[in-house]
């Protein structure tokens, strides 16, 4: 699998904004304002269509950080779900998904087991943005995330910060870099992983701070290994050393 470079014209068949820090940095903003449909995390909706004054294509979630008020003024666009076995980012991504499945009960060829089959077909690929911020229990388990998606739902996620991009991965896998760009690897159940490309080489590190604060060296790395693993890129190149 290829990770390329992620820019703000980058495209994602679905684009789940959280109730985080709102996006700042220019590359998310280009992602959410040149996305055509956005599913926002309860109170999230409301920061979106007062800052980009345009409708989300739905808001979900348990409803406590929305006023009554605005859940009655916009009964089309909030979808209440109540259990608190998943948090409101995952109810956004199941909610996706089952788009997804009505799209694909229409279209009965494109795809079997309600999700798109990605050995044969353009994956599903998902862009979490404002995720991180706040409360650190909340970024930090919405990074956990990425790998649970990657295993258990069958997308492709993406999460993206005012700083940088995680992207889970498993296997063999090259990523997009740029020379002095920082990379950090984060091992959840390599027991073998090797790399190309950096300038410290990969292990399967047993502790998760371990593979952070690394470099690409030039234009692409390789991650080589057996499990998974959640990759960290830089939107910004380290500066040159005095």
């Amino acid at each position: 699998m290829n990770y390329p470079l992620i820019t703000a014209e980058s495209r994602f068949d679905y684009i789940i904004l959280a109730d985080g820090d709102f996006p700042s940095h220019q590359i998310p903003l280009g992602i959410l304002g040149n996305a055509k449909s956005v599913i926002c995390c309860d109170g999230a909706g409301a920061q979106f269509m007062e800052r980009l004054k345009r409708l989300p294509a739905a808001i979900v979630g348990d409803g406590d950080s929305l006023s009554e008020d605005f859940k009655k003024q916009y009964p089309q666009l909030f979808h209440h779900i109540k259990e608190q076995e998943d948090n409101d980012l995952t109810k956004a991504t199941k909610y996706a998904l089952s788009l997804e499945r009505n799209t694909q009960d229409k279209n009965p060829d494109k795809a079997s087991n309600g999700i798109r089959q990605h050995s044969s077909e353009k994956p599903t690929l998902f862009a979490y943005l404002g995720a991180t911020g706040k409360r650190e229990d909340h970024t930090f388990s919405n990074i956990g995330l990425m790998i649970h998606y990657l295993e258990h739902l069958n997308i492709h996620p993406v999460m993206v910060t005012d700083y940088g991009w995680f992207v889970p991965a498993q296997g063999d896998c090259t990523f997009g870099t740029m020379p002095r760009q920082q990379v950090s690897i984060f091992n959840f159940s390599c027991k073998r992983l090797d790399s190309k490309g950096l300038v410290w080489s990969a292990y399967p590190y047993k502790e998760l701070w371990q593979g952070s604060l690394n470099e690409a060296i030039g234009k692409q790395i390789e991650l080589n290994g057996d499990g998974y693993y959640l990759v960290y890129r830089t939107f910004e190149i380290k500066k040159n050393r005095p």
